[in-house]
């Protein structure tokens, strides 16, 4: 795990930070359906789940950009940028309805993002343990996969005072509108490091890298 310390002095947030970090701490989500018909087509006919497919292009977009990668060290009051972030994943297990966390390594590399995610999902269906270790696992991002429902709006809610900046992002499944598969999909970010451009941003990007994806 490494970062680099941001001056708060020169951030080019500087005066964003300030406010939403002492006046009005609060955080910044949006809903919003991308286009995956292409990407379903393509898992389809490489024979690759589509789930670890947009799990690696999230995880590619998110890396993409330092706002994404943001980090607070609250011991030491220090703003900070990880070189890489990884996604946390949540395998639900039916028969207990319940959930494990699993800490995924994020590679640019495909081939080896996908076979190391495809088994970190088989190793935890071996457990119904929580397992949930944020403190040892402080550059990774929330990718939660909520199979049962494409829904129209959702909100993740955090205390105000915790300046919690890794990004949440959540997605549903997947349905046919006027001949194309939108998936919805929900991005929260802490509003002191994001505004509505970067969390809006991060949707555009999403539909970019996943129609290049398709590409390969």
């Amino acid at each position: 795990m490494n970062y680099k310390k941001i001056d708060k002095e020169t951030y080019y947030r500087k005066g964003v930070f300030r406010h939403f970090s002492e006046d009005c701490k609060c955080s910044v989500s949006m809903t919003a359906k991308i286009d995956v018909t292409k990407l379903a087509e393509y898992s389809k006919a490489t024979g690759t789940k589509f789930y670890i497919n947009f799990l690696y292009i999230l995880s590619k977009v998110l890396n993409s950009r330092d706002d994404y990668k943001m980090g607070y060290l609250w011991q030491t009051d220090e703003l900070i940028c990880y070189d890489t972030i990884n996604p946390t994943q949540y395998i639900f297990h039916e028969d207990s309805e319940t959930c494990t966390p699993v800490y995924s390594y994020y590679c640019e590399d495909y081939d080896l993002f996908y076979k190391n995610a495809a088994k970190d999902i088989e190793d935890a269906k071996a457990t119904r343990e929580y397992g949930l270790d944020m403190q040892n696992h402080p550059n990774w991002f929330d990718a939660s996969y909520i199979s049962w429902l494409s829904y129209d709006a959702m909100n993740i809610e955090l205390p105000d005072g915790y300046l919690f900046f890794a990004p949440i992002v959540n997605w549903g499944r997947y349905k046919e509108e006027n001949g194309k598969l939108l998936m919805p999909v929900s991005v929260r970010m802490n509003h002191a490091i994001a505004d509505g451009f970067l969390v809006a941003n991060v949707f555009r990007l999403l539909q970019r890298e996943a129609d290049e994806f398709v590409k390969r």
